[in-house]
């Protein structure tokens, strides 16, 4: 499957010759949508609950565990009038106990969604192959949408907009990192990101992205110096150094990252008035420091919750009517 060539959400003819939309990739969504999802996860965060999904079940399909993936989906079903069903890795065995296409077609039949948090990408396109329901990416190796909308819904927040704003993120060219640039890019926000050589964000992605960038007026810039990128940027961003999957990693990863830390010596360096996010959980005293993620530029909190959000637009476009 190429990411890279997916205009608007993506809508697929699947095996049960059924055409569904799907969110599994940021790229899925044109730059318009993006920021219709935005304005929807405005309006949804102010009004409360509703029953915009009565009737209507998801089923939260897990291979890795999350605090924030499955109680922000959970409770945004319930905010918007359905209902969600947790499926742990030991209840599914998802491509192991039974086979991912046997999987989608057994869930088509009962509820009208998918979230799937899982390693492989592939995974999610055979779901959403098989099966005749939307399938939405709550992540993946390879990228994290539904984290990159709560970031940007959350930037609109902080700073009433979003073109023309600087985001320095600092850290591994992650699954975070390609949706987030991918984000930033399509809606005229200056991307600009610091990784050891090694740890970059994969070069389709980057290309991608410049594509975007050129069409919104965004800058995107990689480096291997932090203070480079945060110098004058509007958001400092960053994410652990060592992911769900990389354990074994951790050690090498730690020397390859020394010096990548957000501590209040280098935020001082962005704006006065710029803010910290971090998409959680957090290793403290590895990436980021104390003082930076519990002080007054934080607002990791707060993008926790709007994830939630976020996801709520989300469900209602694609479950909805």
């Amino acid at each position: 499957m190429n990411y890279n060539n997916r205009e608007g959400i993506l809508e697929r003819m699947g095996k049960a010759g059924i055409k569904t939309k799907h969110l599994l990739s940021i790229a899925d969504l044109t730059p318009d949508e993006v920021e219709l999802l935005l304005a929807d996860a405005l309006k949804l965060k102010s009004r409360g609950w509703l029953s915009l999904l009565k009737n209507k079940t998801l089923a939260i399909l897990f291979e890795k565990p999350s605090l924030r993936t499955r109680v922000s989906f959970e409770v945004a079903m319930r905010q918007l009038g359905g209902e969600a069903i947790y499926l742990s890795p030991a209840e599914v065995g998802l491509g192991t106990r039974e086979s991912i296409p046997d999987v989608a077609r057994v869930l088509s039949r009962m509820v009208d969604g998918i979230a799937c948090r899982t390693f492989a990408q592939k995974n999610l396109d055979i779901l959403a192959q098989y099966g005749s329901i939307p399938v939405i990416n709550a992540l993946s190796d390879y990228e994290h949408p539904c984290q990159a909308l709560a970031d940007l819904l959350t930037i609109y927040e902080h700073k009433g907009k979003l073109k023309g704003l600087t985001l320095a993120y600092i850290g591994d060219g992650n699954n975070v990192a390609h949706s987030l640039m991918l984000a930033c890019a399509m809606v005229g926000v200056n991307f600009r990101i610091a990784s050891p050589k090694g740890y970059n964000v994969q070069k389709e992605v980057l290309a991608k992205a410049r594509r975007y960038a050129k069409d919104s007026g965004a800058e995107i810039i990689c480096t291997d110096k932090p203070a480079e990128a945060v110098k004058g940027a509007d958001i400092t961003y960053t994410d652990v150094w060592a992911s769900m999957g990389q354990e074994a990693e951790s050690t090498v990863r730690r020397q390859a990252f020394a010096g990548y830390q957000v501590d209040k010596k280098l935020l001082s360096q962005a704006k006065a008035d710029a803010i910290f996010m971090h998409d959680l959980p957090a290793h403290r005293g590895e990436e980021v420091t104390d003082d930076v993620i519990d002080g007054p530029q934080s607002v990791v909190f707060k993008q926790a919750e709007n994830r939630m959000h976020a996801q709520k637009a989300v469900l209602a476009k694609l479950l909805g009517k």
